[in-house]
């Protein structure tokens, strides 16, 4: 279906930031498409949507994920953050069944279609159900199988095989794979080597959780004599092709690291902030030019997958960090959670904007819901004032997966009694 989005109120990108437009809107093909294409399209053949009193805004991309979480949502609150990981959440996950995991990713892809959320990067333990719950969602999705070993193609192999098994099976326009090794802890320098050989053979991303906590750090330093940062700096694992959750425990040097390679900072302040981690330094790393990005992480430690909540703390916490009202602001918030992402997942230009050429993810918001008004300033307002309650409808690759807050990919009485059912089994 092709469609015409009239009287709407469009989030659009320049060299300049972030602006405010009023004009027609055309998809066609899963693509935002200059009107002058759209001169011969004859009645019946493309759908008018009023946007009259809606802001349409690119689809807001969260940038860390582990979708199949959200049925240990509340489930490991108030703990250290090893009684949370290895008392709490791996138990659980280490005896929880395949559907399992795809009914929880379900529940995740639910969520975010109705916050607004349109692609997600996701590190995941089950093969094959995160992008079959994608996939049938309807969302975009970047996803990668968690890698953890001494060696990739012999205690790890077996885990490489499933992301490698998941990646033919699924890979398409809207789904793609990521090498994802878990952490420094879990993966021995050569298994991380031998990923970093991989990406290059196979032109792929990779995605790492890295310098989360002061004890990783601090272990680091006991093993290896140096920080996170700089062993994978020693092993040539860093390059513009890879993706650092977290970076929470960063020294100066560190920052400088990521800069000179390229590397991009995905930062999950509420996560971070919960499991008593601290916060990102991302207004030095941002001064470094270092491209941060936004995520949630998952919701066992979040604990939602609301990216406008996660915008709004984001700022929040850094004016208060440094004193100065000026850090973090809104445009800068907005552009983490949308182009920063697309730029990191080597996709600037086709996601978190609005322009031609661009894949239609779009998300509409009520601009007369209470939160929002009155309209005094738009882009304020997504980063102060909203809390996802506002989306009304959301557009995937130029398809309705909301419309009017009916989700229209997912069953969402089937998801909750599936997890309902899970839930009670397992945890």
């Amino acid at each position: 279906m092709n469609y015409k989005i009239i009287n709407g109120t469009l989030l659009t990108h320049t060299e300049k930031g972030f602006e405010i437009e009023k004009k027609d809107l055309y998809v066609a093909e899963g693509k935002i498409v200059d009107p002058a294409r759209c001169e011969g399209w004859k009645e019946g053949g493309y759908e008018t949507v009023d946007a009259r009193d809606r802001l349409v805004m690119p689809g807001l991309i969260n940038m860390h994920t582990h979708a199949y979480m959200t049925m240990m949502r509340n489930y490991a609150d108030d703990v250290d953050f090893d009684e949370w990981l290895f008392k709490r959440v791996m138990p659980v996950e280490d005896q929880l069944p395949q559907e399992a995991a795809y009914w929880t990713s379900l529940l995740g892809c639910m969520e975010m279609i109705q916050t607004g959320t349109t692609s997600f990067a996701d590190m995941h333990m089950f093969c094959g159900q995160s992008p079959k719950a994608a996939k049938e969602a309807g969302m975009r999705a970047f996803i990668g199988r968690g890698l953890v070993g001494d060696d990739l193609y012999g205690d790890g192999a077996g885990r490489f095989k499933e992301a490698l098994e998941e990646k033919a099976a699924y890979e398409s326009e809207q789904i793609r794979f990521i090498l994802s090794p878990h952490a420094i802890y879990s993966c021995s320098a050569r298994l991380l080597e031998q990923v970093a050989d991989e990406a290059r053979k196979s032109d792929m991303l990779k995605q790492i959780h890295v310098s989360e906590s002061v004890a990783e750090v601090e272990n680091a330093i006991s093993k290896y004599g140096k920080t996170p940062v700089k062993l994978l700096k020693e092993i040539g694992f860093l390059d513009e092709k890879t993706i650092f959750a977290h970076c929470v425990q960063m020294r100066e040097d560190d920052m400088d690291i990521l800069a000179e390679n390229h590397v991009h900072v995905v930062t999950n302040p509420a996560s971070n902030a919960k499991l008593g981690n601290g916060f990102a330094p991302i207004v030095e790393m941002q001064k470094k030019g270092i491209n941060v990005c936004l995520g949630t992480d998952g919701t066992a430690s979040n604990n939602t997958l609301n990216m406008f909540r996660e915008m709004g703390l984001l700022s929040l916490i850094h004016k208060g960090i440094h004193k100065d009202s000026t850090a973090a602001p809104a445009q800068f918030v907005i552009g983490a959670a949308t182009v920063h992402g697309a730029k990191a997942l080597g996709m600037e230009g086709k996601l978190g904007v609005i322009k031609e050429g661009a894949y239609a993810d779009l998300v509409f918001l009520d601009l007369k819901a209470a939160s929002l008004y009155p309209n005094n300033n738009i882009l304020s307002s997504l980063c102060y004032s909203a809390n996802g309650s506002e989306v009304e409808s959301v557009m995937i690759h130029g398809k309705f997966v909301m419309k009017d807050r009916e989700l229209l990919t997912i069953d969402k009485e089937r998801v909750y009694s599936e997890v309902n059912k899970i839930v009670e089994k397992y945890l």
